[in-house]
């Protein structure tokens, strides 16, 4: 497997995993709202291409995605806000979601990002850092319960990063 930023020609694949990772029964369009969010998030101001990430097979075949975008605490642009991230169903529970967070987070904390922040199972996600955001002084911007919605400080971070947390526009039209 190999973890690579995302390119031009990955935009229907990832579009694919994201369509199979989250395929929901009685969709409207059989199009999960995470396949159009990335989408909209590629074509917003807050989109940061070095957090677009792909995992592909030895075939290269895309089979993960993950993508980060900035996102405010307090007003400031200090964060980033992860995901989605998809796995095609075959790939999952084989590595390619902890290879891919893994590698998301490395390449924030070389872009100097000082806090990710994401929301997600609160059994999944300590493995890799993350606690609820609010131990931080971080509040969500949704009516989101402090155990889902966390936060993974940095090499960056300084505890002086605190507020409300703000995702890129995309997310609001959730």
């Amino acid at each position: 497997m190999l973890i690579r930023r995302e390119t031009s020609a990955d935009i229907q694949p990832i579009r694919a995993v994201h369509t199979a990772a989250f395929a929901r029964a009685g969709s409207p369009d059989g199009v999960p709202v995470e396949a159009s969010l990335v989408d909209a998030l590629r074509a917003d101001a807050g989109w940061l291409p070095a957090l677009s990430l792909v995992a592909t097979d030895p075939d290269g075949q895309v089979v993960g995605h993950v993508v980060g975008t900035r996102g405010t605490v307090g007003g400031e642009p200090v964060a980033v806000g992860l995901g989605p991230l998809g796995v095609l169903p075959a790939r999952q529970r084989h590595g390619v979601g902890s290879a891919l967070m893994h590698a998301v987070l490395a390449a924030a904390d070389a872009l100097d990002v000082p806090l990710v922040v994401l929301l997600g199972h609160p059994e999944y996600y300590p493995r890799f850092g993350f606690r609820p955001a609010v131990e931080l002084g971080v509040t969500p911007p949704g009516p989101w319960e402090p155990p889902y919605f966390m936060a993974r400080p940095l090499a960056a971070w300084r505890p002086e990063i605190r507020g409300a947390f703000a995702y890129a526009a995309p997310f609001l039209d959730l």
